[in-house]
């Protein structure tokens, strides 16, 4: 398959509060030429928000799917949503592979994440930290 572009289509029983709270609090583009939920993530990918006629309440696996939103300065990010309302599940996490990474949640409960990868904090794998010498 060779794609052009690629979508992520969230749906909601209040895409309008998806739409806004992506567009203003997460600060992503609107991009028209798709869309009135149309936002735009990078060149070639694109989110939009929409309503089904099944999608009702709060997500109710907010794990599933997660957005990974990977930026310069996790904890800036951080600060800046917090200080807009964000909750947060998960603050400035580090992995073994050098991610540090902060979840936080939209309006309908999903997980989204802020990521910062920096290779200089890195160390082995579980598995291999575990293993006997």
């Amino acid at each position: 398959m060779k794609t052009t572009s690629f979508i992520i289509n969230i749906t909601s029983e209040n895409p309008e509060r998806m739409t806004a709270f992506y567009r203003d609090t997460v600060g992503l583009e609107p991009f028209p030429e798709q869309g009135e939920g149309a936002l735009k993530v990078i060149d070639g990918l694109v989110l939009h928000v929409d309503g089904h006629s099944e999608t009702h309440g709060m997500t109710k696996e907010p794990q599933r799917v997660i957005l990974d939103f990977f930026v310069d300065d996790v904890a800036a990010e951080e600060a800046r949503l917090k200080a807009l309302g964000v909750p947060f599940v998960r603050e400035q996490g580090v992995e073994w592979w050098g991610g540090i990474i902060s979840t936080f949640t939209d309006p309908d409960g999903n997980y989204c994440q802020v990521i910062e990868y920096d290779p200089a904090r890195a160390t082995a794998p579980p598995e291999e930290a575990a293993a006997p010498a």
